[in-house]
């Protein structure tokens, strides 16, 4: 199954790739959904997202304070945002998973740190992987430089196990959960992918049931990849060949 996800990580991040260079002000994320679910269809696979639990678009898009689960819409990007893309793609039976936070136009000093921030505790995160270590150490890593930088972990929303299922059992706090003592083992696959927040870690739900805000409508920021533990460190799935 590695090889497989192997395929599919790289083909997601090729996918994230095209729909990151539609980015700029006045494209609408209705657009950027276009064209992402296209790239997913050329590379024989299908949006993972798409009717998911009730989910009606191909990948989501997450603008300033939206945290997460943000629907493509007909809302044109200004300039000064930012945006986060979050592309699944479905093929040869797996789910490759994994998403960035993009600048629209020209972004102010303080959320270009945020984001150079978040992408760092991702980087920390993934550092943290290796057998034999448990779990609570990448939530640690990527607490501790959050916090140091002056920021806060979104708690509500997890890494998860990936596979031939979209998300299985196994959840990743992106923050220092000491009972979280299972240990990492060779083979073990699943998403790190830190949500930091420049004020409060706490969210809303908008009325869609999707659309997940900081609580105090603070900007935040988002990076994903696909990993899985190998016998000596571990190796991330969602890059591009």
């Amino acid at each position: 199954m590695i090889e497989r996800m192997r395929r599919a990580g790289a083909a997601a991040a090729e996918v994230l790739a095209i729909g990151a260079a539609v980015i700029a002000p006045g494209v609408t994320t209705d657009e950027i959904d276009a064209v992402v679910h296209q790239a997913y269809i050329d590379r024989g696979g299908y949006p993972s997202t798409l009717n998911y639990r009730g989910y009606p678009k191909s990948l989501c898009t997450s603008v300033n304070e939206v945290i997460c689960h943000g629907i493509p819409d007909d809302r044109q990007l200004q300039d000064g945002d930012i945006v986060n893309l979050d592309v699944t793609i479905w093929l040869d039976g797996v789910h490759g998973d994994t998403n960035a936070t993009y600048c629209v136009g020209n972004v102010d000093d303080a959320s270009k740190r945020l984001i150079d921030v978040t992408r760092q505790c991702l980087d920390r995160g993934i550092a943290a992987v290796a057998p034999g270590r448990p779990f609570s150490d990448i939530g640690r890593a990527i607490e501790t430089h959050a916090v140091a930088n002056g920021y806060e972990v979104v708690r509500a929303f997890v890494g998860h196990g990936i596979g031939e299922q979209f998300h299985t059992d196994l959840q990743i706090p992106h923050y220092y959960e000491p009972r979280m003592t299972t240990i990492m083992e060779p083979g073990m696959v699943f998403t790190i992918e830190p949500m930091i927040s420049m004020g409060t870690g706490q969210h809303k739900i908008w009325d869609d049931d999707w659309t997940a805000v900081t609580a105090d409508g603070s900007r935040t920021a988002q990076f994903e990849h696909t990993i899985v533990v190998t016998d000596t460190a571990m190796e991330i799935l969602t890059t591009a060949n």
